[in-house]
């Protein structure tokens, strides 16, 4: 797809492949949805009294803008933008200049690590990715995909710029990028999209985990809060993400967000080269003394890890929808993923020499276990939110690309205020952080749980709801783990740093697959239901047909209905509009699971330690 003229050029080829050979993930194959359409017209021979005829008036929607899937993955991953290098307090003239310049250079050169929201970009658009390449039925594994590499390669990082250094890691970091989006740009098929994503997610990792550690290492411990305040703001020009997308898809084509993802983690690539170039901790070492350091790193544990958590994935994302739950195909890989982590367990504790979790927890033991588990739940509520909302802006009120990425902005814009200001009080006030941190989980469970609210006819509402969730969840992200490298020891500082960002999008991972699940199970007999009494009601009555509406409904793909046999403009406008109220009815028990996510987080920060014995002037590495 390149334009809009060639969407509508290709309807009928895009409906033939769907309804043959894609069956979208989260709903019931062609069969048991013919199957439930059959049993739904035994029982009403008769149109149904009810009306579906669901009308909304909210500016820039369209009764037939309908979308299912919960896109936008980590579209906002606020933990990555521009490092701001402090100078080195009592330098030389020269030497103050020599920092001033380094540190601009590092400021423009680590933008590259913005490439975390910029990559995302593409996970708000998964309808004109896959009407272009096919594979409906695997989606969502690019955007899972694209978070697990991101989870499995955070630990690896950690060790990697203990032991090479910063410069080199960012490198890397950014030359995976750049081939993972050309190869999205490029992709001919799911697949091959699927596996750019996954070459994304190492990139965005690494790039992440180089902005938090190097802004934590070169400044002073006391004023770490401020120094990453102010990395996070230059991310201000990329928070109308979703709008971006939606633009360059729907008036050119998606394979365009790949150009600009791409080529900006290329400008990064060549500024960090010619300008990055901060000390490594073994400096002096030969390159064969530096692999021998590298022969300790827990290969074992990651593996195990990222299997284990590989193999739940699959069997959370296909229990209860694609196959039954009892099913071969969703018990095996569910019982191997918990067996497969319960040895990673044992490894851990037990086995592995150099652990990816350092048994020497530092100062405050008690309270970096408890800042994890809140990172744990932070990730599951911030991911999840920001791929199932933007879905739910879709199918609610509209697919209006000026009006989608308006909706859109009210939780980032929250994001970013909330990591700013608890990030300055952190720093403000060492001695509340416990205090801090609890309000923020009290605002971050309110407000995603208050989305549960939205309806038809309240969007202007539900703006200020989205601020405030957005400011719960980012009072958390990005400063839990700048709490983990205050409490962290000096020699761990960026394998503490992986360790939180690993956790952090392990729960979103989790979260996400749960939060998905748990809408889908509402969501297919809701769309079921309503799509077949909205079929009978505008004189619909072939079984196949209604079958195969309820599955392009639940693709997105509600443009393809129109060229079906018997759907016209009429009825076409009813089938929507019950879809929209089926979307209504399913959206609001994710919110509900968030509630109690949110609360085992509230309970955790209760059981943080006062560490403000630990906050200090003290400057880890000075450029």
């Amino acid at each position: 797809m390149s334009s809009n003229e060639k969407d509508k050029a290709s309807t009928g080829s895009a409906a033939e492949k769907a309804l043959a050979h894609n069956p979208p993930p989260g709903l019931e194959k062609a069969e048991g949805t013919q199957a439930s359409a059959a049993k739904a017209l035994d029982e009403n021979h008769q149109a149904p009294s009810t009306s579906t005829d669901f009308e909304q008036h909210n500016g820039d929607s369209t009764v037939g803008d309908i979308f299912i899937q919960p896109s936008v993955a980590a579209l906002l991953t606020l933990s990555c933008s521009a490092v701001e290098c402090p100078q080195s307090i009592g330098s030389s003239s020269l030497s103050l200049l020599l920092d001033q310049c380094t540190s601009s250079s590092v400021s423009v050169c680590s933008n590259q690590l913005v490439d975390i929201q910029l990559t995302d970009l593409l996970a708000a658009v998964p309808v004109f990715v896959y009407r272009d390449l096919g594979g409906v039925d695997r989606w969502v594994w690019f955007i899972t995909a694209h978070l697990l590499a991101t989870a499995a390669i955070s630990p690896f990082v950690g060790r990697f710029s203990d032991v090479f250094g910063r410069r080199w890691v960012a490198l890397a970091g950014s030359s995976f990028i750049v081939f993972g989006q050309i190869m999205c740009g490029v992709a001919e098929n799911m697949d091959i999209f699927i596996g750019g994503m996954a070459l994304t997610g190492i990139g965005t990792g690494i790039n992440e985990l180089t902005a938090l550690a190097g802004t934590a290492e070169l400044a002073p411990v006391a004023h770490r809060g401020y120094y990453i305040a102010g990395m996070i703001l230059t991310i201000i020009p990329l928070l109308p993400s979703v709008m971006y997308s939606q633009i360059i898809s729907a008036f050119s084509t998606w394979r365009y967000i790949s150009i600009l993802t791409g080529g900006w983690a290329l400008v990064g690539l060549v500024m960090t080269a010619l300008f990055y170039r901060p000390p490594a901790p073994t400096e002096g070492l030969n390159w064969k003394q530096k692999l021998s350091l590298m022969k300790d790193m827990d290969v074992v544990g990651g593996f195990l890890s990222i299997v284990g958590l590989a193999l739940l994935e699959v069997g959370l994302l296909g229990g209860g929808y694609q196959y039954p739950w009892a099913s071969s195909r969703v018990l095996v890989p569910l019982i191997l993923g918990f067996f497969v982590l319960i040895v990673f367990g044992l490894w851990e504790f037990n086995r592995a020499k150099t652990p990816m979790i350092p048994r020497d927890l530092g100062p405050a033991p008690r309270t970096l276990i408890m800042t994890m588990i809140i990172t744990f739940i932070s990730g599951a509520n911030f991911f999840s939110v920001l791929m199932l909302w933007p879905s739910e802006a879709y199918n609610v009120y509209g697919n209006n690309p000026y009006g989608v990425g308006f909706r859109g902005m009210p939780f980032p814009f929250g994001i970013l205020t909330g990591c700013v200001i608890s990030l300055y009080l952190i720093a403000r006030f060492p001695g509340h952080i416990k205090w801090i941190v609890f309000l923020t989980c009290c605002i971050m469970t309110i407000g995603c749980g208050a989305l549960a609210s939205a309806r038809l006819d309240n969007i202007h509402a539900m703006y200020a709801v989205l601020f405030i969730a957005g400011l719960g969840v980012g009072g958390i992200v990005v400063p839990a783990s700048t709490i983990a490298t205050i409490i962290s020891p000096r020699d761990f500082i960026a394998t503490i740093t992986a360790l939180t960002i690993s956790i952090r999008i392990v729960g979103g991972v989790i979260g996400y697959t749960v939060y998905y699940n748990v809408f889908v199970q509402k969501l297919v007999p809701q769309l079921t239901k309503l799509v077949v009494e909205a079929c009978i009601k505008s004189g619909i009555t072939n079984k196949e047909i209604i079958g195969v509406v309820i599955e392009l409904t639940g693709a997105s793909l509600v443009d393809e209905i129109r060229i079906l046999p018997g759907v016209t403009d009429e009825s076409w406008a009813v089938i929507v509009a019950a879809g929209q109220e089926a979307y209504v009815r399913a959206y609001p028990w994710v919110y509900y699971c968030s509630i109690a996510f949110g609360g085992v987080s509230i309970l955790a920060s209760l059981g943080m330690e006062d560490i403000s014995g630990l906050i200090d002037r003290t400057v880890m590495v000075h450029m």
